[in-house]
């Protein structure tokens, strides 16, 4: 496709691991699919996609963070002032690069005009592992269970819940003149943004029930369409095509399809007369899936000729290797991922996953100071905390062990088990440590969190 003349840049953040975390609990202990899908190549081609958009609303693109949940609902929304989610069923509902850019422009409107000023001051900035739980139970609500939302982490009633993620059909009305404006800025067609209300149009005459949650969050109305539709036509001559955008657009919802869809449906998509990078990759985890690792290798093996300096196919080579049990292979491709993009904590997780999986001293040693450092740049990944904790424990380090396990409960909104580990952690390691004062800041969260039950 046109897109294969532009080659991904030399990658300084990436990883491929398509993970489905941070399961959340419903209150009657029944398990929820509503969870994040931690992959660094996705969330590196939204960042790509959110970069002109960003600069164009006068946002640091290096401060926002724009996350996948895994519910095939049709919504987006802004977690914090800082965090926009997007549900997974909406991006592979999208066609083109900029009706992904369309959301994004309209979330971001949202937060350069100060329409999240009046939410709950402890979601500000969501950092740390424990304030992400908080963040998460949000997501869960804005899912379309509330109720779910509230036997988590906060605490709330559901209509506190659903009043958090709701706009005033006035906010809609800002954000959407907003966001076509910063379209038109960073030359993408505003038509895009209509593209995307058309999915919804009609939703308003449903009952409650049968809405998407986009339209209960975001009112949608015949004079929204129309003036959306006139502000399209305004800003028309000020689009400028962009192929970097469609090529990682294709790779994003390649991949997100690729893992979440039915592998039969992926190689029936994707025949094999199809040779380029997008597929040669979808096809590889449609076997890996199925399972079948020979074939899945074969087309990890075309895809890496096509690619051999690109970090996102070396750590999904990593992680077909590891989860068929080929763990030296697996160690071997992951550091040749790290090597490609040394900063990137997913990418990190994933080799001191695979170094975990030999279990040898030095192994774990090498597991350890690995996963230390994926942690340090981005501790709101549970996975990544749950082999922390394991390396922890094999070092002898337990009461470290704890503090990660603590931070992973809370990062999953599990406030009650979480502040048990931080009691423990905290009698466990020095006061003052670096340590102790993060099991404090769990305990902090808990606290706030059974505050407002």
């Amino acid at each position: 496709m046109a897109a294969e003349r532009h080659p991904a840049r030399s990658v300084r953040a990436g990883a491929v691991m398509l993970v489905v975390l941070m399961a959340l609990a419903l209150g009657s202990g029944q398990a929820r699919a509503a969870s994040l899908i931690r992959d660094a190549e996705i969330e590196y081609a939204l960042r790509e996609l959110t970069r002109p958009v960003a600069t164009a609303a006068g946002i640091s693109p290096g401060a926002l963070r724009v996350l996948v949940i895994n519910d095939s609902a049709l919504n987006a929304f802004v977690a914090d002032g800082q965090t926009v989610l997007i549900h997974s069923g909406l991006l592979l509902r999208l066609d083109r690069a900029e009706e992904v850019q369309a959301v994004i422009a309209h979330e971001l409107a949202h937060i350069a005009n100060g329409h999240l000023t009046r939410r709950m001051a402890n979601l500000r900035g969501a950092h740390s592992a424990a304030a992400m739980g908080l963040v998460m139970s949000m997501a869960v609500a804005a899912s379309g269970n509330p109720k779910a939302g509230a036997g988590l982490a906060m605490g709330t009633s559901s209509a506190a819940q659903r009043a958090f993620l709701s706009h005033t059909r006035a906010a809609e009305a800002s954000a959407d003149q907003a966001g076509a404006r910063y379209m038109a800025r960073a030359g993408i067609a505003p038509q895009a943004m209509v593209d995307v209300l058309d999915l919804f149009r009609g939703q308003e005459a449903l009952s409650a029930g049968r809405q998407d949650p986009y339209v209960r969050s975001h009112p949608l109305t015949a004079d929204r369409l129309r003036a959306v539709k006139g502000y399209a036509t305004a800003y028309a001559d000020q689009a400028r095509e962009n192929p970097d955008a469609a090529y990682w657009f294709a790779r994003a919802k390649g991949k997100l399809g690729a893992f979440l869809q039915s592998p039969r449906y992926t190689l029936r998509k994707v025949p094999a007369r199809d040779t380029s990078s997008v597929a040669l990759m979808r096809r590889a985890i449609a076997y890996h899936r199925t399972p079948d690792p020979d074939k899945a290798l074969a087309e990890m093996r075309k895809l890496e000729a096509a690619r051999p300096n690109d970090a996102f196919v070396q750590e999904l080579k990593g992680q077909i290797l590891l989860e068929s049990r080929r763990f030296g292979p697996a160690v071997t491709a992951y550091r040749r991922a790290v090597d490609l993009a040394p900063s990137e904590p997913l990418i990190l997780a994933g080799y001191g996953r695979a170094l975990l999986a030999l279990n040898t001293p030095d192994g774990n040693r090498r597991a350890l100071a690995a996963l230390e450092k994926a942690r340090d740049r981005d501790p709101r990944d549970p996975r990544m905390l749950r082999d922390l904790g394991v390396a922890y424990a094999r070092a002898g380090q337990n009461g470290m062990a704890s503090v990660a396990t603590a931070e992973r409960y809370a990062v999953m909104g599990q406030m009650k088990t979480a502040a048990l580990h931080a009691e423990r952690a905290s009698g466990m390691v020095p006061r003052g440590a670096p340590g102790w004062l993060r099991a404090q800041d769990v305990l902090a969260a808990a606290q706030i969190a059974m505050a407002r039950k």
